[in-house]
């Protein structure tokens, strides 16, 4: 028989659940997305005015800066959220939560590795996330090397 007042240990999330909290992430992330360019079309505005506003393009210089923006504002959601209370919308939803192996918080500086590796997974293929498929592995690649890892928590009654 088992004790109730033990706490339970928390399992890996699977490869679905991650998933499909990246799917509900998405929806906040291209908010997130329609904010940042009512920003740069309001700075935009305010330099140059109305006036043939859409024949006015920036230079090479000024897209990078706004595409490095762009892209820093989609990872601060993630290291705000996983910062705070370890886990973004759709993880909540999913009931999945990021933590060290030692049940802490991430550190600001495994919440920015995570971010950029989690990136890098994804766009060669999914092959950082396909790798908790692994029968030896425990966690993704950008889990692995940031050391930590994503937890399935349990139903709250």
């Amino acid at each position: 028989m088992t004790d109730p007042t033990q706490a339970i240990a928390p399992t890996t999330a699977n490869l679905l659940r991650r998933l499909m909290a990246l799917l509900y992430d998405v929806f906040l992330l291209f908010a997130i997305t329609l904010g940042y360019g009512a920003f740069l079309l309001l700075i935009k505005i305010l330099f140059n005015g109305t006036q043939d506003l859409e024949t006015l393009q920036p230079g090479l210089v000024m897209q990078i800066l706004s595409f490095i923006g762009w892209l820093a504002a989609l990872a601060g959601y993630y290291f705000i959220c996983w910062r705070k209370q370890g886990q973004t919308l759709g993880m909540k939803a999913w009931r999945i939560k990021l933590q060290q192996p030692d049940g802490n918080m991430a550190t600001p500086k495994q919440c920015l590795i995570r971010t950029v590796l989690a990136c890098i997974s994804m766009a060669a293929a999914g092959i950082g996330y396909l790798w908790c498929l692994l029968p030896s592995s425990n966690g993704c690649l950008h889990d692995i090397y940031s050391g930590t890892e994503v937890v399935s928590l349990p139903k709250e009654k």
